[in-house]
Formats: C-alpha cells, sequence, structure tokens
C-alpha cells in the first residue's frame, strides 16, 4: 500500500460523496467544537481582564457572562432563519454577497477567514493551556505541543469528513459529560453550603485589587467574553455537509450546540464566582486555567480531575476542527466567484478540499509561532471578525425577508434586525475595547484580504477576456512548425528527439554549441555518417545542421540568439524547440546531472514568445 493511502486512506470516489454526508450526532463535534471549547476560555478571558480588581472580580463576572448569553440566544434564533432561507449553505459571505452586494459579501468573507485562521491558534494553544495546567513541567513545550496538535489535527482532517467526526466525537461528548457532571456537583455543593462551599482542591489567592472598576474595564471583559461566540455560524456555514433532510438536522444541531454552551457558560460563571477562583497569567509557571481551578476546587486532583482535564485539552485542541469544516468550505465560494485561486476549489482524494486545509494549517502554524502559543497574547485578535460577519450576515437577512416578504417576513425582518443591532453594538465595543491590544493587526488584514479579492478577481478577469470564449478554430499559417532540436552530441537521446522531430515538419534543424573544444571534423562525420546516411537511405528529409560558435562557452545564450535568427529566417512559420531530456529513476540522481535542459525551457518560456513553442521528449533512464 502506497504510504499516502497509509496516512490519509485510500481515495474515495465522487460517488460516495453522499455516504460522506453527516447527521447531528456527528455534526456536535465537528461544527460545534468552536462553540463549545470556547465555554472553557471565554469566561476565562473576560476574567482576565478585571484580575486588576482582585477579588471585587468575582461580583461582575456574573453580569457579563449574562449579557453574552443573551446575545447568545439571539443568534441562535437569527442563525435558524438563515439556515432555513439558505439551506444550500447560508453563512455570512453568502447571505451578504446575495443581499448587501459582491463588496459586502467580501467583507463579511474576509471577517471569517480571519476568524478560522484565528480560532485554530486560539483552540491549540487553550488546550495546551490546559494541559500545562495538569503538567506544569511542559510549560517550556509550550510552542511545540501546539505545532504537533496542528499537525495531528490537519491529517486527520485530510482523511475527510466522516473520519474526523469520529475522530472528535469521543472528546467531545466526554468533556460535555465530565465538565456537565463538575458543574452540577459544584452547584449542588454551593447550594447546601448556602453559597460558600468548601473548596476540596484550594484555588490560589485572590490578588490585592490595584485597580478601580470603570466602564473601560467592563467593556473589554464583555468583549474578551464574547470569544465564547464565535463558532455559532460554523452551523449556518456547512448545511450542505448535513445528510437529508439538511435544513432539520441543521436546526437541530444548532439547537444542542448552543443549548450545552449556554449550559456550560452558566455553570462555570456561577462556580467561578462561589468558589472565589480568578484568572492567572498564562505566561508565568504555574499557571492554572479557570477551568482547572474549578475541576480541583469541586473534585479535587483525583482521577476525576485528570479526566476532566484530558477531555478539556482534547476538545480545546480539536476545536480547531470547525474552522478545518468552515474555512475550506468559505474559501471555495469565494474561489468559484473568482476572488480567490481556483485550487481552494479542488476536491482532494478523500473528498475534501485539500488545498484549503493546507492553506489554514500553514497560515495558523505561522500566527502560533509568532504568538508563542499563549492564549492570552491570541484572545485581544479575536471575535472581531466573527462578530462582523455576524452583523454583516444578519443584516443580510434583514434584506433578504425584506425582498422575499410574506406572512412572516415581517417577525423574521424583527428577529434577524434585532440581531443585526446586538452584534453590531457588541462589534464596536469590541473594536473599541481592543484596538489597543492588537485588534488593529485584524482592522490592517481585512482591507488588506479586500486588496487580493480585488486583484485576484482582476487577474481572471484580464484571462478570461484575452482567452475568450468558443470561436470557430482559426486554420491559416497552419503549416508545419520550423522544428529545432538542441544537441550536446549524438547519442540515443539525440536520435529519439530527431525521429519525433521528422514526425512533425520535413524541416528539421538540429543546432549545435561548438565552445572550441572539440573536433568539428570528428562531430561532422558522425552527424554524416549517423544521421544525413539513414535518412538519405529511408527516403525521408535530411536534417540541416547549424552549429553555433560560443567563444565564452555559453550553452543557453547562443542557442536563444540562433532561435531569433530562425524566426527571421521564416517569419511565417512557428518555431517548435524540442527539448531531449533524461529522467532518472531516483530524485537523488539529478543532483548528478547539471539540469540544461530546465534552464533552456525557463529560458524559452520567460521570453513569452508567442511564435517559439516548446515540447519535450523524456528518455527514461532505467
Amino acid at each position: 500500500m502506497p504510504i499516502l493511502d497509509r496516512i490519509l486512506g485510500r481515495p474515495l470516489p465522487s460517488s460516495q460523496e453522499e455516504e460522506q454526508r453527516i447527521g447531528v450526532a456527528a455534526g456536535i463535534p465537528i461544527l460545534g467544537l468552536d462553540g463549545l471549547s470556547s465555554s472553557a476560555y471565554g469566561p476565562e478571558a473576560a476574567l482576565t481582564v478585571l484580575m486588576p480588581l482582585g477579588s471585587l472580580a468575582m461580583l461582575y463576572i456574573g453580569p457579563v457572562i449574562l449579557i453574552i448569553l443573551t446575545l447568545l440566544a439571539i443568534l441562535y434564533f437569527s442563525y435558524r432563519q438563515t439556515i432555513a432561507a439558505y439551506p444550500t449553505g447560508g453563512g455570512s459571505y453568502t447571505v451578504a454577497k446575495e443581499n448587501l452586494g459582491t463588496w459586502a459579501g467580501l467583507l463579511a468573507g474576509a471577517a471569517l477567514i480571519i476568524d478560522y485562521i484565528l480560532n485554530v491558534a486560539v483552540g491549540i494553544s487553550a488546550g495546551v493551556g490546559a494541559l500545562i495546567s495538569a503538567v506544569p513541567g511542559l510549560h517550556d513545550y509550550t510552542l511545540t505541543i501546539c505545532l504537533i496538535l496542528l499537525v495531528l489535527i490537519t491529517l486527520v482532517n485530510l482523511r475527510g469528513v466522516r473520519e474526523s467526526a469520529l475522530v472528535f466525537g469521543i472528546p467531545t461528548y466526554a468533556f460535555v459529560t465530565s465538565l456537565v457532571v463538575v458543574l452540577i456537583i459544584g452547584v449542588g455543593r454551593s447550594f447546601a453550603a448556602g453559597g460558600h462551599p468548601v473548596p476540596v482542591e484550594s484555588p490560589p489567592a485572590l490578588p490585592a485589587g490595584i485597580a478601580t472598576l470603570s466602564v473601560w474595564l467592563l467593556l473589554r471583559s464583555f468583549a474578551s467574553g464574547c470569544t465564547a461566540m464565535t463558532g455559532v455560524e460554523a452551523v449556518s456555514n456547512g448545511v450542505n455537509a448535513f445528510a437529508k433532510p439538511a435544513v432539520r438536522n441543521a436546526h437541530h444541531t444548532l439547537t444542542a450546540i448552543v443549548l450545552i454552551l449556554a449550559g456550560l457558560l452558566a455553570g462555570i460563571a456561577y462556580l467561578l464566582k462561589a468558589y472565589g477562583i480568578g484568572a492567572m497569567d498564562q505566561a508565568k509557571p504555574g499557571y492554572q486555567s479557570a477551568i482547572s481551578q474549578i475541576v480541583g476546587a469541586v473534585v479535587g486532583r483525583g482521577v476525576f480531575y485528570y479526566i476532566t482535564i484530558a477531555a478539556a485539552l482534547s476538545v480545546l485542541a480539536l476545536s480547531a476542527n470547525t474552522s478545518f469544516a468552515g474555512f475550506p468550505r468559505l474559501c471555495r465560494q469565494i474561489a468559484e466567484d473568482g476572488f480567490l485561486p481556483k485550487a481552494f476549489g479542488s476536491i482532494g482524494r478523500r473528498l475534501v478540499h485539500t488545498f484549503g486545509i493546507m492553506i489554514l494549517a500553514v497560515v495558523s502554524g505561522l500566527l502560533l509561532i509568532a504568538f508563542g502559543g499563549i492564549t492570552d497574547r491570541l484572545i485581544p485578535l479575536f471575535a472581531v471578525g466573527a462578530f462582523g460577519a455576524f452583523t454583516l450576515s444578519q443584516a443580510g437577512m434583514v434584506a433578504h425577508w425584506r425582498r422575499v416578504g410574506g406572512p412572516r417576513s415581517r417577525v423574521s425582518i424583527l428577529v434577524n434586525g434585532v440581531g443585526a443591532l446586538a452584534t453590531g453594538l457588541a462589534l464596536i465595543v469590541i473594536m473599541v475595547a481592543k484596538v489597543v491590544e492588537g485588534a488593529w493587526i485584524i482592522l490592517l488584514l481585512i482591507p488588506l484580504l479586500m486588496i487580493l479579492f480585488y486583484y485576484v478577481k482582476r487577474h481572471y478577469d484580464h484571462v478570461a477576456a484575452r482567452i475568450g470564449g468558443p470561436r470557430p478554430l482559426d486554420l491559416t499559417h497552419n503549416e508545419p512548425p520550423v522544428v529545432v532540436v538542441p544537441i550536446a552530441g549524438l547519442n540515443a537521446i539525440t536520435s529519439k528527439a530527431l525521429r519525433f522531430g521528422l514526425r512533425l515538419s520535413p524541416d528539421v534543424i538540429a543546432v549545435h554549441i561548438h565552445q572550441g573544444q572539440e573536433d568539428d571534423r570528428v562531430f561532422l562525420k558522425q552527424w554524416n555518417d549517423d544521421i544525413e546516411a539513414p535518412a538519405r537511405a529511408a527516403g525521408m528529409p535530411i536534417p540541416k545542421l547549424d552549429i553555433v560558435p560560443s567563444p565564452y562557452r555559453q550553452l543557453i545564450k547562443p542557442l536563444l540568439c540562433h532561435i531569433d535568427e530562425l524566426k527571421d529566417r521564416y517569419p511565417e512559420r512557428l518555431i517548435a524547440v524540442i527539448i531531449p531530456e533524461m529522467v532518472e529513476a531516483h530524485w537523488y540522481e539529478y543532483l548528478l546531472h547539471n539540469q540544461r535542459a530546465q534552464w533552456l525551457k525557463a529560458g524559452l518560456v520567460g521570453r513569452r514568445d508567442n511564435r517559439v513553442v516548446t515540447i519535450n521528449i523524456p528518455w527514461y533512464l532505467d
């Protein structure tokens, strides 16, 4: 079995595409990992901003999470309508493009592309943060572990949708189950103790406050906590990944994801306050994630603690899968409209968009390297893209319902209008709160992506205009070309190229570059005996021989100059340059040869001359 089949699995025929579609049980881990896993870092991100308040932070984390839950509910009802209106996939790009115009769609697409990339980096770094909480000795290897996880997730996704569902399903449900058990136990003990439970494992003491409460601090906390909602759109963007009935399966998947996420966020926020758990600096040794502190406080650091942390690590790291499911589909849609390279639309060996997956992996890896795999350094960049896409999508749905009309259009306009207003206000808050912490990078990247879209589209439009559509075949000036065969000497490779040249045209010219070191008399006699005599005996046209002097021992430049002379000699005919090329049996054997054929091809193609064509004649060395 080829090694590629062992790593990625055997190629799948197009006829099996329907079998690769998923149901609700598989849809939750594939499209919901981003949202569900964000419960492990969203509240902590909000709490991190409140760290200067010390113990007073516990008083405000609840209201911040409550506002986030309200916004989550608005998004839920809005995206249910989007799924119903766009059963083939209603992502922000599609909705905004069809209802607000192409460039509004591209703006949403650019924002969502950045969100998907950041989701991979944040999810993996948060997962590694959970691992380091349980095994502090791995702190110095944070970035290395992040990159190893990225490679593994990429390979799983390259194996196909159904296989990724099988791989990611077990840790997803293990995470939800274990964390729900911890939350139920913790909330139960808190109620039994009158809201003041005694922790099994005491969390680190909260530091003294070094700042006073301000509206600005609360806005920044809300902006960081909004990262808990970044994966909500994934289901509407991937409706076409579901088995029939796709809309119903998508609705059920979205409902399950939102209900689970809301329960986890509410439970975590409550236990943070009940047990007096604060955020810690991930860049410093001894770091404990909020989830690690909660689990330790509720059940201690026994077997169940490590099971829960292992599940959290798996889900946080694998939450990048939501991006691996959504990013290639989004790029395919944009590529089909001509704003991204066509390679994004190609279906790979396992019925997945291989090029999109690879690009996402490379860019996310570079981002992890740039920020050292530290979640807190990446969080400020997060959520801007997601909420920009949310807002444009909901605004597009308002325009959609106004255009479509119908008895329920007013209700639909109200739902999506509220969604657009809420996410728009949240976007403004996030941008204002996060711009000084690095979000300005996103505000720079989005216009750069828009410029990229513009130039890619302009290139494809230029190519289409030059190539044109179907037209009658032009058969004027269609006589055989003048065939040029560069030869270094007379051997089996040269003979094969000359034989092929004589099949194309009666005018075959062999060009030999004379470097002043060999005896022309010997060469001419060999040419007469081995080339001219057999051709004369067979009654075929006799190839001509042009010997071009090269006093400075150059090869490519004199040959190109001689081809220019032949163009002048035959002004109405094409010049076909046959390039004999030896093909070695092993890659390392290429290092033993000078690769002049490649240099000659590069020189000819680089001149962009429509009258000169190149033909490769391979000689396979066994």
